[in-house]
C-alpha cells in the first residue's frame, strides 16, 4: 500500500472523526439550549455528513490501491449505509448511536476513531 496514500486516507478519516465529534458537542449544547428538536437536527446533520463518507473517499480509497484500497472503500460504504439507514427511519437514537458499538463506554473512540487508528498504524 502506496504511504503515501495511506496517509491521506488516514487524513480525511481522522478529519471527518474530528467533524463527527464537533456535530455530536453541539448536539448535546442544542440539546441544552434549544431543546429536542435542535439536538434531532444536529444528529440528521451528523447522519447526512456521514451518508457521503463514502462517496467523498472514494478516490483516495481507489489511490490506495488493490485489495487494500478496495477494503478501506468497503468500510466507508460501511459506514454510509449505517447512516443511511438512520436517515431512512429517521431514528434520532440510531443516528445518535451511529459509530458507537453496543458496549461503548463514554472517552472510548468510537469506530471511525478506531479505524483511522488502526490505517494509521500501518504507516
Amino acid at each position: 500500500m502506496p504511504n503515501q496514500a495511506l496517509a491521506d486516507i488516514v487524513a480525511y478519516l481522522e478529519e471527518a472523526a474530528a467533524t463527527v465529534r464537533r456535530l455530536e458537542a453541539e448536539g448535546e449544547a442544542v440539546l441544552r439550549s434549544e431543546g429536542q428538536a435542535a439536538y434531532a437536527e444536529k444528529m440528521r446533520e451528523k447522519a447526512r455528513f456521514l451518508l457521503g463518507l463514502a462517496e467523498n473517499g472514494r478516490a483516495l480509497a481507489e489511490a490506495v490501491g488493490g485489495e487494500a484500497g478496495e477494503a478501506v472503500h468497503a468500510r466507508l460504504r460501511k459506514f454510509s449505509a449505517s447512516a443511511k439507514a438512520s436517515l431512512g427511519f429517521d431514528s434520532v437514537f440510531f443516528m445518535s448511536a451511529l459509530l458507537y458499538p453496543e458496549d461503548h463506554k463514554p472517552g472510548e473512540p468510537n469506530d471511525l476513531e478506531r479505524y483511522a487508528a488502526s490505517l494509521r498504524a500501518q504507516l
